[in-house]
């Protein structure tokens, strides 16, 4: 994937409050949500208006011998706001 074309990954280690900022996670601990997986990530980015496509398959770089996937999302403003907003909305789903 090119940056040129518009996207931006969003990878469930950017919103996990187990990961450390080292590890990947990109907001606030007190932000973040507990293990998001990508489906719950391409719920968030759909009631956002979004757009989103999945890829199961992938290997976060950091952690290479695991396959939590990711979701494309077309680019719509700063990347933090936009992984902020889709941690609240799965924490609000969550209850």
């Amino acid at each position: 994937m090119s940056k040129k074309d518009g996207r931006l990954v969003i990878w469930p280690a950017y919103i996990d409050a187990g990961k450390s900022r080292s590890e990947g996670r990109a907001i606030p601990k007190r932000e973040a949500i507990d293990k998001p997986t990508v489906d719950e990530i391409m719920v968030a980015a759909m009631e956002m208006g979004l757009g989103p496509e999945a890829e199961r398959d992938k290997h976060y770089p950091k952690e290479w011998w695991e396959k939590p996937g990711r979701v494309l999302v077309p680019k719509k403003g700063p990347k933090t706001a936009l992984v902020k907003e889709i941690a609240s909305r799965i924490k609000r789903r969550r209850g």
